[in-house]
C-alpha cells in the first residue's frame, strides 16, 4: 500500500517535471530541488542544484525551448520515485555537441530521484540523448 508520503514525493518529482522542465519556471527551481541536491550520474564537477539549474535553464530548455515531457510510469518507494519519460519538442538548438536539426525528436529518459524534506535531493539517469544525433 502507498503511504502519503509516497505520494507526496510523486507529486513533487511530477512538480520538477511540469514545471521546471516543461514550462521553464525558474522561480520554483528552489521549492523542488534541494540546495544539496547530489546527481549521481552528472559528470564530475556538474553533480550540485547549481549544475542542475543550468542544464535545465541553459541547455536542455534553450535547445528544445517547446519541450513537454509525458510520464509513461512513476512509481514510489519510500523516499526514492522513479520515472519512465519521454522529451518531446523541436530541437533548434546544439544540445550536448549535437547540432540542431530543427526536427520534431523524443528523449526517452528513465530517473530516480530521492526526495526528501519535501524537495529533491538526488538524481540516478538514463536516456537516449545520443539518438538525437541522427534526427
Amino acid at each position: 500500500m502507498i503511504t502519503s508520503q509516497e505520494i507526496a514525493n510523486k507529486e513533487m518529482v511530477r512538480r520538477f517535471n511540469d514545471e521546471l522542465i516543461s514550462k521553464g519556471i525558474r522561480a520554483a527551481f528552489r521549492d523542488i530541488v534541494s540546495p544539496n541536491f547530489f546527481d549521481h550520474t552528472a559528470p564530475p564537477g556538474s553533480s550540485g542544484a547549481e549544475a542542475l539549474s543550468y542544464f535545465i535553464f541553459d541547455i536542455l530548455r534553450v535547445a528544445i525551448p517547446d519541450i513537454q515531457v509525458e510520464i509513461h510510469d512513476l512509481i514510489a518507494e519510500g523516499e526514492k520515485v522513479t520515472t519512465r519519460k519521454t522529451f518531446r519538442g523541436t530541437f533548434k538548438a546544439e544540445l550536448l555537441g549535437i547540432a540542431a536539426s530543427n526536427k520534431q525528436i523524443a528523449i526517452d529518459v528513465i530517473d530516480i530521484l530521492v526526495v526528501r524534506d519535501g524537495r529533491i535531493i538526488e538524481h540516478w539517469g538514463m536516456n537516449n540523448f545520443f539518438q538525437i544525433a541522427q534526427c
